[in-house]
């Protein structure tokens, strides 16, 4: 690791971490891995989310819901450092994601302004940007949210920023997609299919460059950020993947990986966005708006800040990060095969019900 001093630090001599820390959302795929972490570094950890996580030394745990503000502040009790994963997926309903990430950070800054918590990391998105054409996107590119999550993301940033300009040392990191173990989503489709000898549909040419984010990438950035003095911290990074290839590029590597020897497969983007959304509408297709119209142009975010100011520099390519959730896919499939969840995905736990869109299978 290099600090923004340009010293260079061997492992046993990095800056210490936060002795104790609690983490909204600890039973989701970000916050599970964060807590795994945070323990691994020898640190105490206080594991809030709506779902019971599992126990072990040095965790301590309770569940309740971030726009509690009396149950928040009781799981922050002696922190030093809270990491705000707790969110809400684009597949909610609008009236959830707004409750969920705006009143629910402004319940949770409030509660650590109250206890007077010495430092809270905000996990944001690049939604925030919505469909920029400018790529490489840098962090101060305007807020041009266009659907209700990323409108949501963005009024969240603002409440982070009020809270910062107060005194309060708010590190803000706008990851990429990210995709590790655990991550199911839109992603067991695309292993579903690879796995039954099937090819697999992209949207136009599907030569567009889609950047996402290792899970391990991303822990490692909070780490970094825990770490960081607090000039360096109190600011807004861009965290992503260095590596990416084009998205056909990099799903045919899990259709190789399978060894059935199928293809990614074009199919007409426009029309294929216009029958996805009236899916969509009528609730019988998982993929979000915002998603089909991603696909669609290059979307890639500049990572030059964070690499300058924090010394942080991703280790894994888009192809690796997808592989290894691939291989973790296949362990999971073979211990226990995942059943679908029936309301299309409450957490990126859970795999999507793929409604029409398994009905397509047939065509590849």
């Amino acid at each position: 690791m290099v600090n923004p001093g340009n010293e260079t630090y061997a492992d046993d001599a990095l800056p210490s971490l936060p002795g104790r820390v609690t983490v909204t959302g600890a039973a989701g795929v970000l916050g599970a891995q964060l807590v795994e972490r945070l323990l691994k570094e020898g640190r105490e950890v206080h594991a809030f989310d709506l779902r019971p996580v599992p126990a072990a030394a040095g965790l301590t745990s309770s569940t309740g819901d971030i726009r509690d503000p009396r149950a928040v502040r009781r799981a922050l009790d002696g922190a030093q450092a809270l990491v705000h994963c707790a969110s809400a997926l684009p597949s909610y309903p609008a009236a959830d994601i707004r409750s969920i990430v705006v009143e629910g950070t402004t319940t949770v800054l409030e509660a650590a302004e109250a206890v007077r918590t010495p430092r809270v990391v905000h996990i944001s998105s690049t939604a925030v940007y919505g469909l920029p054409k400018l790529v490489p996107t840098p962090e101060d590119h305007p807020h041009e949210p266009v659907d209700t999550y990323s409108t949501a993301k963005a009024e969240a940033e603002k409440v982070a920023e009020r809270f910062r300009a107060g005194g309060m040392c708010l590190p803000v990191l706008r990851p990429k997609t990210f995709v590790g173990p655990g991550r199911m989503g839109l992603f067991d489709m695309l292993f579903q299919w690879a796995e039954e000898g099937r090819n697999f549909p992209v949207l136009g040419k599907g030569d567009v460059r889609i950047q996402m984010l290792a899970l391990d990438d991303l822990v490692d950035a909070v780490v970094t950020v825990l770490r960081a003095p607090d000039e360096v911290a109190d600011d807004t990074y861009n965290i992503g993947a260095v590596e990416f290839a084009t998205l056909r590029e990099d799903f045919q590597a899990v259709l190789d990986a399978a060894g059935h020897g199928k293809s990614v497969v074009s199919v007409p983007g426009r029309p294929a966005v216009a029958v996805l959304r009236a899916l969509e509408r009528t609730g019988i297709s998982p993929v979000y708006g915002r998603l089909l119209y991603k696909l669609l142009d290059d979307s890639y975010v500049s990572v030059d800040k964070a690499r300058e100011r924090l010394g942080f520099r991703p280790r894994q390519s888009n192809r690796e990060a997808i592989l290894r959730t691939y291989d973790w896919w296949r362990g999971q499939r073979a211990a226990a095969p995942p059943a679908a969840s029936r309301d299309g995905g409450r957490t990126s736990t859970d795999p999507w019900r793929q409604g029409a869109l398994g009905l397509a299978k047939v065509f590849f």
